[in-house]
């Protein structure tokens, strides 16, 4: 009756109120009128999402078949009889930090990578280098390989021993002219998101890049690392203090060319 509160029916028996006049305000709290509708009309609630049926192996064979009508190359893809698949993905390595690789190691050979030996596990001296940037990477997987195994495996091939949490898993995309990336889970299959955009990478390409979502995991880098970083971060910062000073120059020159010209106009 004095405070005019309202509230969900829902939410009534939920309410405490310090009412100057309690027995009067108890009385008043039941007409309809100090009460809003069900909290469901009002409160966004979360909807549980129904996870898609997976395909069946007739449906992935048809997909396949469509897929590899499309290849303009040998990277055709391939059903198994327990209804798994083949294939190939191409990874681009963007990556704008050093990485940490054995120091003193020769190439894998072919003999090590068909016998699976680790060189990076054949000395403890370490040395930090830049990868090329945009690197690209083909790999053959199967349609079982998760992102986390794609991941462990590139940084295996390039005999990378930094934590593969440093490292996430993006998809790109392009649509009206713009460039989308979008981080994957370490639980997806890649492959699958191949079958499914097709073999042209214009419309879906693999970019392996620095996990810079979420909490920095500093303590899985070391020292030498943790002074690169800073390295890189001050060359970076000096950087963007030229182009804003470009920037800014460029808009100067403009305005003072508008103003000089404006005044050899008449009126």
């Amino acid at each position: 009756a004095d405070c005019r509160y309202t509230c969900h029916q829902e939410c009534r028996s939920l309410i405490q109120l310090d009412c100057r006049r309690p027995g009067q305000c108890q009385s008043q709290l039941s007409p309809e009128g100090t009460l809003l509708p069900a909290c469901s009309q009002n409160v966004t609630q979360t909807v549980e999402e129904k996870n898609p049926e997976p395909p069946t192996v007739q449906e992935i064979k048809q997909k396949i078949e469509k897929y590899n009508a499309k290849v303009t190359n040998c990277l055709l893809m391939k059903l198994n009889e327990d209804g798994t698949y083949t294939g190939f993905i191409k990874v681009h390595l963007k990556l704008r930090r050093p990485v940490t690789v054995p120091a003193g190691i020769r190439p894998q050979s072919i003999y090590d990578a068909l016998k699976e030996v680790n060189l990076a596990e054949m000395t403890d001296k370490r040395t930090s280098f830049y990868l090329p940037l945009d690197a690209i990477k083909q790999l053959h997987i199967s349609s079982t390989t998760t992102v986390s195994e794609v991941i462990q495996g590139l940084l295996k091939k390039f005999m990378v021993v930094d934590n593969p949490q440093k490292f996430a898993l993006f998809k790109e995309m392009r649509k009206d002219g713009q460039v989308l990336f979008q981080k994957l889970p370490l639980t997806e299959y890649p492959l699958y998101l191949r079958l499914l955009a097709g073999p042209d990478t214009d419309v879906l390409s693999f970019v392996l890049k620095e996990n810079e979502t979420g909490e920095v995991e500093w303590d899985a880098f070391s020292i030498p690392e943790l002074q690169n970083f800073l390295m890189i971060l001050d060359k970076e910062e000096k950087e963007k203090i030229q182009q804003v000073h470009r920037k800014y120059e460029r808009f100067k020159q403009r305005l003072q060319q508008t103003l000089k010209e404006a005044r050899g106009k008449p009126g």
